[in-house]
């Protein structure tokens, strides 16, 4: 039992929460402008590696349950989590093949890490309730897991907000494409 309770809190942690917060930092940091460079970059890559990392730990942690117990078996969430384990680590060998920021493939190197970071993303929360189910934890434990993943969530659906709105002039008092009102139009 404490195996499975270390790999749902290892897990639950590196993909439920250090993943979440290492693809904010990427949007939203990147987001400020020139003045943020490079922190959302150091910080994405640290807590994209070190939640990797951490989730390996988790997934090792698995590999001790699978020794001990020969009759429990979820194919849909070892399955699911052994997807995270390939595309964290394609993530993480993308990182050492980018190409240069101004390089003529660098559009396809970029669709192809979001697109992929986005299918980690819900596959991690996904798996997550899964292994909910599975393990059947006191509620407590998906009450406070729950309310985090929802803080995060709703955390960045604010700064998609802001970003957006930043982004059209819609905030410090400039609007874009706004039309002249009748009195604009005299002068």
């Amino acid at each position: 039992m404490v195996f499975m309770m270390a790999h749902g809190v290892l897990n639950a942690v590196s993909w439920g929460i250090m993943m979440p917060l290492g693809f904010m930092a990427a949007r939203y940091l990147k987001a400020f402008g020139p003045r943020a460079d490079p922190l959302w970059f150091y910080t994405h890559v640290s807590l994209q590696l070190s939640g990797y990392f951490l989730g390996m730990s988790g997934g090792a942690t698995r590999l001790v349950l699978g020794s001990m117990s020969s009759g429990n078996h979820h194919p849909c969430h070892m399955g699911i989590g052994s997807a995270l384990f390939a595309l964290g680590l394609l993530q993480i060998s993308a990182l050492f093949m980018r190409p240069a920021k101004d390089h003529k493939h660098r559009h396809i190197w970029n669709w192809f890490h979001h697109l992929t970071g986005y299918l980690v993303l819900l596959l991690s929360l996904v798996n997550i309730w899964v292994g909910f189910t599975i393990l059947k934890p006191a509620k407590g434990w998906m009450i406070g897991y729950g309310s985090i993943s929802g803080a995060v969530m709703l955390t960045s659906l604010i700064l998609e907000v802001w970003k957006k709105m930043t982004r059209d002039g819609m905030i410090n008092g400039a609007q874009v494409n706004a039309t002249p009102t009748s009195a604009e139009n005299k002068v």
